[in-house]
């Protein structure tokens, strides 16, 4: 397959293909991508901009043949925090505040190599997303044997590429690409986009198999609280938790902006996820639990006033925002406990933004938490999606900051890359084709550093026709470090 790798990249090489700037950019779907303030949802379900969450229509965006995600939804950002307890510990102040993408200005073609590769770093763990979008044209619809075939051939790519660990959306929208007593049925595993409805056979043991015969880990990413995207045509099945609230007029589910989200606050739905992480931990061999970005999904007073309400009544003290980051650490601490209690081994490591004011102050997250205390995550993989020119936020700043940030050394430093970026976005990424081996090479030399993680599998493998040559430089660079 090495030598596969080899021909796909000279051929792609030598493509006369469009240039990629002339390209829009292209939001990613399933994580944020790191940039600026969070004020809306738009597109799917992404690592999106630090500005807005992508929330797009799901089940058109899998029968489109576009690439790009475009529908967007606005939400407000106001927030009854007092000044004292909305603000962030000083050590956890950001670089950025604008709502847009700063541009930086137009760098030489040429491009700079770092003056010495650092060693490779033992134990590196070099990881891939792939996202319910990636899986999406290999499952949907398929047989055992032609997903089989589907994933095993995206697994012989990543393998050959140097990485040895996926990390795969196992359960994106409240259901599940498994036999779960929990949850329903993805409609991500049938043509006809229903809920609820088996496939006849049981993908992730499919992929935990194929991972592993392939020297590949495996850990299976989950999305805790979101219940549908906005915009969603899809329907809940009637077995599925999320439906049976809504029927009981229960807050444990909130309608939202046109989404629907588990209520962070009640105790049955921290009780409903952290059941649903034992079992995956308990009837499959995988290798980790990963969760992303996704957690409170607005600022908004009214998400989920009637909850902090009785906390007031019941003579709690805590500000809106220390509740709510309370809440989520709560969660955060009981699936780290379930999970070791059940496989010692298996890891659990979280992706947030790697503006850590909105993951603060809009997400509710309070990460320095987490990498200061033993008992929260086993590694931090912030979303570090910018260049090095960035304006706002300079990719070696912003990694710097994450590194100083962990304060115990049980918690392992990942950093997520913008593979999405390449050839359409910021100009680090436009003017050059080695940004990935780049920004490995200057992780290595972070104290913290244990491994990176590559968002996404289709960017790199599956890139639009204007980027493929790009792309394809940006793997040979990247290759030629991790032999």
């Amino acid at each position: 397959m090495k030598k596969f790798l080899a021909i796909f990249l000279s051929a792609v090489l030598m493509l006369s293909a469009a240039g990629c700037s002339s390209n829009k950019p292209s939001v990613p779907e399933d994580m944020i991508s790191g940039e600026d303030i969070i004020l809306s949802r738009e597109d799917e379900e992404p690592l999106v901009s630090q500005s807005e969450y992508p929330d797009t229509d799901d089940s058109e965006a899998l029968e489109s043949s576009s690439s790009s995600e475009s529908s967007s939804s606005s939400q407000s950002a106001a927030s009854s925090e007092s000044a004292s307890s909305s603000q962030a510990p000083s050590s956890q102040a950001e670089s950025s505040s604008s709502s847009s993408q700063p541009e930086s200005a137009p760098e030489s073609s040429e491009e700079p190599e770092p003056e010495s590769a650092s060693p490779t770093i033992s134990g590196e763990v070099r990881a891939i997303w792939i996202s319910y979008l990636d899986l999406a044209p290999m499952i949907k619809g398929k047989s055992k044997s032609q997903f089989q075939s589907n994933i095993g051939a995206a697994f012989d790519d990543c393998a050959d590429l140097g990485l040895n660990t996926v990390i795969v959306q196992v359960r994106p929208f409240a259901d599940a690409l498994y036999d779960s007593a929990y949850f329903p049925w993805s409609y991500l595993v049938n043509s006809g986009n229903i809920e609820g409805k088996s496939p006849g056979y049981d993908p992730l043991q499919v992929m935990v198999s194929a991972a592993h015969s392939r020297g590949l880990k495996i850990e299976a990413w989950i999305n805790p609280y979101r219940v549908r995207a906005n915009g969603s045509k899809v329907s809940l099945c009637d077995d599925n938790q999320a439906q049976q609230w809504l029927d009981e007029g229960s807050d444990n589910v909130v309608e939202f902006n046109g989404g629907i989200y588990y209520n962070p606050a009640r105790e049955e739905v921290q009780d409903l996820i952290v059941n649903g992480v034992e079992e995956i931990v308990s009837n499959y061999d995988v290798d980790g639990i990963h969760f992303d970005d996704y957690f409170y999904p607005s600022p908004d007073n009214s998400f989920d006033s009637a909850a902090y309400k009785e906390y007031k009544n019941a003579g709690g003290g805590k500000s809106l925002g220390d509740w709510r980051r309370s809440n989520v650490d709560t969660l955060v601490k009981r699936v780290y406990k379930a999970i070791k209690s059940i496989d010692s081994s298996c890891t659990f490591g979280i992706s947030p933004q790697g503006n850590r004011s909105n993951n603060w102050s809009h997400q509710y997250i309070d990460v320095e938490k987490w990498v200061t205390n033993t008992g929260y995550v086993d590694y931090i993989c912030p979303q570090i999606y910018w260049g090095y020119n960035n304006s706002s936020a300079p990719y070696q700043s912003v990694l710097e900051e994450w590194n100083d940030l962990i304060g115990v050394s049980k918690v392992k430093l990942y950093v997520g890359l913008a593979a999405y970026k390449i050839g359409n976005s910021e100009s680090d990424f436009i003017n050059n084709s080695n940004m990935m081996k780049r920004q490995v090479v200057s992780a290595r030399e972070q104290s913290r550093y244990q491994g990176f993680a590559l968002y996404r599998y289709d960017s790199l493998f599956n890139p639009d026709a204007g980027c493929r040559s790009q792309v394809a430089k940006e793997l040979k660079n990247l290759e030629s470090i991790l032999d």
